[in-house]
């Protein structure tokens, strides 16, 4: 028996008594995950990205672990109710206009030491001031840098389009002007590779372009390093008390981890290793958040059709944002049809073994947002369900 049929035997077993659709947590795996983060890390904290989790339970189990330490938020309203739940030191990973909960923060001493909020352009300043009314704490603030890489004098760009910031100049001059404005203070840095922590190098079937990735990829790292460095030091000239310098991804942890500038990783998606983690070389993890979809049709010899599954990921669409059939191995979508959003054909020869209502185990593209699709999380251990959690989703919150 294979690894990963011995996974779907314990799945199937731990949820037998569960009507499918329902979704799952390996805690041997996510634990196994969490600890090879830490090592990558080499002894800076990781900060986890919650986007990428989603289940509170799950959040407070993984900062619960040597290694890991404070949150990376995606909204402004998340990082409110996570702070009122009693989580500390909350990065907001994003820039907000969400005027509400703007004045909320600046109204609560408990809120406004918990949380920290990105900012990239003098504009935001003034619109957190405008959303203040009476509340006059003092707004932690993180400054976000580009971590593009740009070639040939700027005509062509290799990353994400977030932050204008991209010089140390550029930084440092917002940086004066938080500290020099009232109400605010300027506690850290962050910088998100995308394009290296996030794109994996080993696309299967694309020698060529798996080879054109690495070679950007190193190309990369090397500009940022220094760059970030310049950036730092032009920014601790204006702030010397700054709190940490963020940096990374789960793609990129070791190689963040390794410049003397970042005192901190982000990372989250590592914990489930979803299936676009399946194209890195720079390390591997064990799948450990999965769905089932019941079997619900038998259409034909080597055919069986679930019900549900058309579960696309974020990003730019293509074939990458699909879920990905796991168990029983062998099975691949009717490219007619695709995952569909009330039924999924599934084609190869293992459907021949499957029965009406036996469970098919999915994989998802990207981490977290499964959990948009699912009110709770079976948490398995060995081959039973040992608890049974809500996601963001399950509690009632859904944040975008």
């Amino acid at each position: 028996m294979t690894a990963r049929a011995a996974d779907r035997a314990r799945y199937d077993r731990a949820t037998a008594h569960l009507d499918a659709p329902l979704a799952l947590v390996d805690l041997d795996a996510f634990d196994a995950n969490a600890e090879d983060l830490v090592r990558r890390a080499g002894g800076k904290p990781i900060r986890v990205a919650s986007k990428s989790v989603r289940c509170r339970t799950l959040l407070e189990r993984v900062l619960a672990k040597d290694g890991f330490a404070g949150i990376m938020s995606f909204t402004l309203a998340e990082s409110l109710w996570l702070a009122r739940s009693g989580f500390e030191d909350i990065l907001l990973a994003y820039p907000s206009a969400d005027r509400g909960a703007f004045a909320e923060l600046a109204a609560d001493p408990k809120l406004a030491a918990a949380v920290t909020v990105m900012v990239d352009d003098v504009a935001q300043l003034d619109l957190i001031d405008g959303a203040r009314g009476e509340g006059r704490e003092v707004i932690r603030v993180c400054l976000e840098l580009d971590t593009s890489l740009k070639l040939l004098g700027g005509r062509l760009r290799v990353g994400a389009l977030r932050s204008p910031l991209h010089s140390p100049a550029q930084v440092a001059d917002v940086a004066r002007a938080v500290s020099r404005r009232p109400g605010f203070r300027l506690v850290g840095i962050m910088a998100y590779e995308g394009h290296i922590a996030g794109v994996g190098d080993a696309v299967a079937g694309r020698p060529f372009r798996s080879r054109a990735i690495r070679l950007m990829q190193a190309t990369a790292r090397r500009e940022l390093a220094e760059r970030r460095a310049a950036v730092v030091r032009a920014v601790r000239a204006v702030v010397p008390d700054l709190e940490y310098v963020n940096g990374g991804g789960t793609g990129s942890v070791q190689h963040t981890a390794a410049e003397d500038a970042v005192t901190e990783i982000a990372a989250g998606s590592g914990l489930y290793v979803p299936r676009l983690f399946d194209n890195y070389t720079s390390f591997r993890g064990r799948p450990a958040a999965l769905f089932a979809q019941p079997v619900v049709r038998r259409p034909g010899v080597g055919i069986v059709t679930v019900l549900g599954g058309g579960y696309p990921a974020s990003g730019a669409a293509g074939p990458d944002r699909l879920p990905v059939p796991y168990l029983p191995e062998g099975l691949r979508y009717d490219p007619q049809e695709g995952p569909g959003e009330v039924q999924t054909p599934l084609l190869g020869s293992p459907a021949d073994d499957l029965l009406i209502g036996d469970k098919v185990w999915f994989r998802h593209a990207k981490a977290g947002e499964l959990c948009e699709r699912f009110d709770v999380l079976h948490l398995v251990e060995g081959d039973a369900v040992t608890a049974t959690v809500p996601t963001y989703r399950g509690e009632g919150l859904t944040f975008l």
